[in-house]
């Protein structure tokens, strides 16, 4: 599909939200989970300019008919909405409170949805300053990795007012099938880390379960088969199994490529751990899981998915 020429957003007005539905999107961050998604907006019909550093990815998204933009200000630019999916606490708030970021050069009436999981105090922070600038703003994470942005099958758990939850419904759905509306702004961010935490549990607890029961002569396939029919069953035994060869379109059947990377679990068990000592919540198996995804990314494996866990338990002696 072509790219949309930029210069049919240049002409767009500014103006205060109404009940008009937003049909102009800019989209920041085009990696592997935020190209998809801004290609799936496209799909749905709506108009997206994206940028991202990377000119590679901004290529690739323009092939999806995402048009390119050279800033972030020159993005957001006469826009209803903006969406972004960015990589940390620091890179989140120099993109929205930055001199040349979203919460400067967004139109007045224009609604903000960060996509990206950080520090539930990050998007408390955009949102007062948001408000004060005359723009909405909703922290928006979301759950079900490269292949859900690929498929459009996300779910989001969002956080901030009920009626920017609301507006922000027709967006979410071109990219997701399930949305919830968390609480107050930082509630989605809470929400995520809560499950990416138990994700990262369940996937090495998988990994260790797997490779004993291999270990001790089963057949994969068969304990792979008892597992998803009785009470372990899970997400990460029926969709994400850390054993390659056993569910096709898991990461592990793919070298590892194209999942949740290493690096991000850590990152992301790295804020939940924080935000548990923050309220004194007890994670024991939280903080084990923290330390081995830890030894799996000192050993060079922080690009591969976090299911290759299972390799390092597999190679470990006798």
């Amino acid at each position: 599909m072509a790219a949309r020429p930029i210069s049919r957003f240049l002409a767009i007005p500014r103006r205060n939200y109404s009940s008009k539905a937003d049909k102009n999107i800019a989209f920041l961050g085009l990696g592997n989970m935020g190209g998809f998604m801004a290609a799936n907006l496209v799909k749905k019909g709506f108009n997206v300019r994206g940028y991202d550093p990377s000119k590679e990815a901004q290529n690739a998204a323009a092939k999806e008919g995402v048009a390119s933009a050279s800033s972030i200000a020159a993005a957001v630019d006469g826009v209803d909405a903006v969406v972004s999916i960015l990589p940390s606490n620091k890179v989140v708030l120099d993109a929205y409170l930055g001199k040349d970021g979203v919460v400067k050069h967004a139109p007045k009436g224009s609604l903000l949805i960060d996509s990206s999981t950080v520090d539930p105090n990050v998007p408390k922070e955009i949102f007062s300053v948001a408000i004060e600038s005359g723009v909405s703003f909703i922290d928006a994470p979301v759950s079900g990795g490269v292949m859900g942005a690929q498929n459009a099958t996300l779910a989001f758990m969002v956080g901030g007012r009920k009626e920017d939850f609301e507006r922000s419904l027709p967006m979410l759905k071109a990219m997701g099938l399930k949305h919830f509306h968390c609480g107050d702004s930082g509630a989605g961010q809470v929400a995520k880390l809560a499950n990416n935490m138990l994700m990262g549990i369940t996937g090495m607890a998988t990994a260790e379960c797997m490779n004993m029961g291999i270990k001790m002569g089963l057949d994969p396939k068969v304990l792979l088969d008892v597992l998803n029919n009785s009470s372990a069953r899970s997400w990460s035994t029926e969709v994400y199994c850390p054993v390659p060869g056993l569910v096709p379109t898991a990461p592990s059947s793919r070298n590892y490529d194209g999942g949740f990377k290493n690096e991000l679990m850590v990152k992301d068990l790295e804020l939940a751990s924080g935000m548990a000592l923050g309220i004194r919540s007890p994670i024991p198996l939280g903080a084990v899981a923290t330390q081995l995804y830890r030894i799996v990314q000192s050993r060079g494996y922080g690009q591969k998915d976090f299911s290759f866990v299972y390799q390092l338990l597999k190679d470990e002696k006798k």
